[in-house]
C-alpha cells in the first residue's frame, strides 16, 4: 500500500526552527526552513543530516516550500541552499518573496556584524538563495513536475502567509505553517477548501488556549498603555517621580507608604492604602471594591454598582448618584471634586489621602494646585506617573505583522483621545512595511481594501521613527522595537537600558520561544545572564497580552472541520499541550493524530482512490442493459474505454473513444461450449433452450431466429449433436465484450441443464 512519511527536522514538540520533511508518492518536499531564536550555536539550524549524510540536498529534495517570512520559518534558508547545497525550486508567495530577504539581511547584520559570529550566511548568499524562489499565487495550482503539484491558501497570520496543499496522484498533504482563524484589524481569517487530505500538518502553538474576545484584549492593551503614558509628564524615565505613587496592573505592588495596589488582589502596604480586586482586606482607612463592598473607614466610600457614601463630604456614584454633602456633587461622565483638592472619577476609585487619588479610565489632579483631566500631567513634586511612575512603555514586536495590528490600534486611539505622548517604531522598517502593505493590499482584510483609496491605514500620523538617543528622553513614550522575543536587536538594547527601573513597563504581545529573553521574563525570571556572563536585574513591570496571530485550540478544531483530513499531525507546539489537544482531536473527529519529536518519522498508509469521469451516453446504456443482473444496488462493473487526458481519467463508450482517437473498430467476440445431455433433436433442443431463457431473462430481448439460432441481446446460441452420441448436445455461445457479464451468466445457467418437463 502507498505510504506518506513525515519527519520534523525542527518544530517537533517544539516552537522554533520549523522544518518538516514530507515523502509522498516518491517525492521529497521540505516544508519551511527556519532557525531557532533560543540558540546561538549549531542548534539554531535544522539538522539536515536526516536528509542526507553526504552530498548536496538537491539530489534528495524535489522542492522547498516556505509558508511565511518569519525567521523561525525561513531563517535557515540561505544556510541550507548556499552552505549545505540546494539548487532546486523554492516556493513562496509574492509578499514573502519581497519581505524575506530584508528580514534575513537584518538578522545577519545583528548576528555577524554586531555579535561577530562566524559560520553564518553572507549577504551574497541571501541574494543567491532568493534567485531560486518561484512565487506562488493564492488558489493557483502549480505543477512542480509531471506528478507533483502544490496549491496555496490564505493563512492570515502575517502578510503573505499561506497554507499549502501538496498532491501526488490521489495522495495529498496540507501544511498550515502559522495561521489565524480570527480576522484582525489588517488581515483576514485563514480559509481552505474541503480538500480531505491524507494528512493535515498543523501548528499547535496555543494547543490548550481559548482566547477571550479580541475586543477585550484590545481594550486591556489600550488601558495599560493609556494609564502608563498619560500620567507621565516631563520626567526622566530612569528615576522615580515621587514618593506618592501608586502601582497598577495585574498585581503591581505599591512602592511608597501612601500608595495603593490594584488589580488582581494587590495587597496594601501602608495604613493609608486600600486593597482591591476580589476582596483584598483593607486597613483602618481603606475600602474594598468588589461589587458593592461597604466602606470601612469614615472618610472613605465604596464604589461598584451604587454603594452609598458614608460621610457627608463623600459621594457615591453609580450612573448619576446625587451628592450628599453641600459641597459635593454626583458625576456620571465627568470629573467632580470631593474635597476642594480631591475628586473621584467614574469606573474606579476614590481618594484615600488628600494628596492621592485612584483612577481607572481618566486622569485627575494629584495636588490642589494641579488640575488635569485627559491631558498632560503636572510636573510638581507630588506626581504620579506612568504605571507606578512616569516611565516609557516598551512593546517588542516583529517588524511586520503584530506591529501593524497594534500600530493601527494605537493610531486610532491616539486620534480619538487627542493624546500627545510620542509613539516610536524602531529599525526604520515602518517605511518599508508601509510600502509592502500598499503593494500587496489585496492580502489585507476587506475593510482596509475598501478604504485604501480614501485613506491608507498604514500611513501613521502619530507614530514616528525611533532613534536610539530617544531612550534617554524624559517623559512618557511608547516604543515599538524589534524583534518580538527580545532575543537581539533594538528591543533587547532598550530592554537592557530600562530593565533596572521598576517604573518602566514592557508589554509582550505575542509568543516567545523557550531560551529567549522574552520567554524568561514572562516566566518570572528576574536575574538574567547576558553576554560576557554579565547579570541583568529585571525590575521593570512585565505584562503579557496575547495579540499573537496563531490559531488557538478552537481555531485548530475549526480548521479540521473545514478541511476534513483523514489523519492529523501536530507540530510547532509544546509537548504537554500537544498531547492534550491530540486526545481531543482523536475523541471528537475519530481520526489518528500524531505529534512526532524532531528526527522521529511518522508513516501513514493511504488508500488512494482514482476518480474517473463517466460519459452520460455510457451511463444511459448501462442503465438500459443492466436490468436485474447484476443487482443494481451493489457495486457493478462498467464497461467502456478509459481515456487519460491532461491528468484526468474518463470512461466512455467504445464508439466515442474510437471517434475521439480516430481509430477503426474491430469486433472482438468470446465463445464458449456447453455440453448438454438431451435426447431430443437439435431443433427441439434449441426450442427448449429458447423457452428456458425466455422464462429466466424477462428483462432481456430473447429471439428464436429462422437461421436456427437463439439471440439474447448480442449473444448467439447454436445447437449441434456430438458425432459419437446423438443425445449429447453441444451448445455454442458467442458474445461481444460488451455483454461479457451476460454471456458468463448464460454459460453458467446452461451448464446446470434444462428443467424437466420443458416443452
Amino acid at each position: 500500500m502507498p505510504e506518506i512519511k513525515v519527519t520534523p527536522l525542527g518544530a517537533g514538540q517544539d516552537v522554533g526552527r520549523s522544518c518538516i520533511l514530507v515523502s509522498i508518492g516518491g517525492k521529497n518536499i521540505m516544508l519551511d526552513c527556519g532557525m531557532h531564536m533560543g540558540y546561538n550555536d549549531d542548534r539554531r539550524f535544522p539538522d539536515f543530516s536526516y536528509v542526507t549524510q553526504n552530498g548536496r540536498l538537491t539530489e534528495f529534495l524535489d522542492c522547498v516550500i516556505i509558508s511565511h517570512f518569519h525567521l523561525d520559518h525561513c531563517g535557515a534558508l540561505p544556510f541550507m541552499s548556499e552552505m549545505v547545497g540546494y539548487d532546486g525550486p523554492i516556493y513562496m508567495t509574492h509578499p514573502t518573496k519581497a519581505i524575506c530577504p530584508i528580514l534575513l539581511e537584518d538578522f545577519r547584520k545583528i548576528t555577524v556584524d554586531k555579535k561577530g559570529e562566524t559560520n553564518f550566511f553572507t549577504s551574497q548568499m541571501i541574494k543567491d538563495c532568493m534567485k531560486k524562489v518561484v512565487p506562488l499565487n493564492l488558489h493557483q495550482t502549480v505543477q512542480v513536475d509531471d506528478e507533483l503539484e502544490i496549491k496555496a491558501y490564505y493563512a492570515g497570520h502575517v502578510l503573505g502567509a499561506a497554507m499549502v496543499q501538496i498532491k501526488v496522484g490521489s495522495e495529498s498533504v496540507v501544511y498550515t505553517g502559522d495561521y489565524n482563524m480570527t480576522p484582525d484589524r489588517h488581515l483576514g481569517a485563514a480559509w481552505i477548501d474541503k480538500c480531505r487530505p491524507d494528512i493535515l500538518i498543523s501548528e499547535s502553538t496555543y494547543a490548550t488556549t481559548i482566547r477571550d474576545s479580541k475586543r477585550c484584549r484590545e481594550r486591556d492593551f489600550l488601558k495599560k498603555v493609556h494609564e502608563s503614558i498619560e500620567r507621565g509628564g516631563k520626567v526622566r524615565a530612569a528615576t522615580p517621580v515621587g514618593p506618592h505613587l501608586w502601582g497598577r496592573t495585574c498585581g503591581a505592588a505599591p512602592v511608597g507608604p501612601h500608595m495603593w495596589g490594584r488589580t488582581c488582589g494587590a495587597a496594601p502596604v501602608g495604613p493609608h492604602m486600600w486593597g482591591r480586586a476580589c476582596g483584598a482586606a483593607p486597613g483602618p482607612h481603606l475600602w474594598t471594591h468588589t461589587c458593592g463592598a461597604a466602606p470601612v473607614g469614615p472618610h472613605l466610600w465604596s464604589r461598584t454598582c451604587g454603594a452609598a457614601p458614608v460621610e457627608p463630604h463623600l459621594w457615591g456614584r453609580t450612573c448619576g448618584a446625587a451628592p450628599v454633602g453641600p459641597h459635593l456633587w454626583g458625576r456620571t461622565c465627568g470629573a467632580a471634586p470631593v474635597e476642594p483638592h480631591l475628586w473621584g472619577r467614574t469606573c474606579g476609585a476614590a481618594p484615600v489621602e488628600p494628596h492621592l487619588w485612584g483612577r481607572t479610565c481618566g486622569a485627575a489632579p494629584v495636588e490642589p494646585h494641579l488640575g488635569h483631566t485627559c491631558g498632560p500631567t503636572p510636573v510638581g513634586p507630588h506626581l504620579w506617573g506612568r504605571t507606578r511612575g512616569a516611565a516609557p512603555v516598551l512593546i517588542p514586536v516583529f517588524a511586520l505583522g503584530r506591529a501593524q495590528e497594534l500600530c493601527i490600534l494605537l493610531e486610532t486611539f491616539w486620534e480619538r483621545m487627542n493624546l500627545k505622548a510620542p509613539i516610536y517604531f524602531s529599525t526604520g522598517l515602518t517605511e518599508k512595511a508601509n510600502h509592502y502593505y500598499k503593494l500587496f493590499i489585496t492580502w489585507t482584510n476587506q475593510k482596509i481594501r475598501k478604504t485604501f483609496v480614501q485613506r491608507n491605514m498604514f500611513e501613521f500620523k502619530h507614530i514616528k521613527a525611533f532613534d536610539r538617543s530617544y531612550a534617554d528622553n524624559p517623559g512618557p513614550m511608547v516604543v515599538f522595537a524589534t524583534p518580538g522575543m527580545l532575543h537581539a536587536g533594538q528591543s533587547l538594547q532598550i530592554f537592557k537600558k530600562w530593565a533596572g527601573n521598576e517604573k518602566n513597563m514592557v508589554i509582550m504581545p505575542g509568543y516567545c520561544v523557550q531560551g529567549t529573553i522574552g520567554h524568561k521574563i514572562l516566566n518570572g525570571q528576574r536575574k538574567l545572564e547576558m553576554e560576557g556572563r554579565a547579570t541583568l536585574d529585571v525590575k521593570l513591570q512585565v505584562e503579557y497580552m496575547s495579540f499573537s496571530a496563531h490559531a488557538d485550540a478552537k481555531g485548530i478544531m475549526q480548521l479540521i472541520r473545514m478541511a476534513e483530513p483523514r489523519n492529523m499531525l501536530l507540530v510547532h507546539g509544546e509537548a504537554a499541550k500537544m498531547e492534550f489537544l491530540k486526545g481531543k482531536i482523536e475523541q471528537e473527529f475519530n481520526i489518528d493524530c500524531y505529534m512526532p519529536a524532531n528526527g522521529e518519522t511518522v508513516t501513514v498508509t493511504t488508500n488512494p482512490s482514482v476518480p474517473v469521469d463517466i460519459s452520460l451516453n455510457l451511463l444511459k446504456r448501462e442503465m438500459v442493459l443492466g436490468g436485474p443482473l447484476p443487482d443494481p444496488k451493489k457495486p457493478r462493473a462498467m464497461h467502456g474505454t478509459l481515456i487519460m487526458k491532461e491528468n484526468s481519467l474518463r470512461l466512455v463508450s467504445s464508439e466515442q473513444a474510437l471517434k475521439e482517437l480516430g481509430l477503426n473498430e474491430h469486433q472482438l467476440r468470446f465463445t464458449c461450449r456447453v455440453h448438454l445431455q438431451d435426447p431430443h433433436s437439435d431443433n427441439d433442443t434449441l426450442h427448449r433452450v429458447y423457452t428456458h431463457l425466455k422464462s429466466v431473462l424477462k428483462g432481456y430481448t430473447v429471439q428464436h431466429l429462422p437461421d436456427g439460432t437463439v439471440m439474447v441481446e448480442s449473444i448467439v446460441v447454436k445447437v449441434s449433436s456430438s458425432a459419437e452420441d446423438a443425445s449429447m448436445k453441444v451448445l455454442l455461445l458467442s458474445w461481444s465484450y460488451q455483454d461479457e457479464d451476460l454471456g458468463s451468466f448464460l454459460s453458467t445457467l446452461l451448464k446446470k441443464g434444462l428443467p424437466a418437463g420443458l416443452c
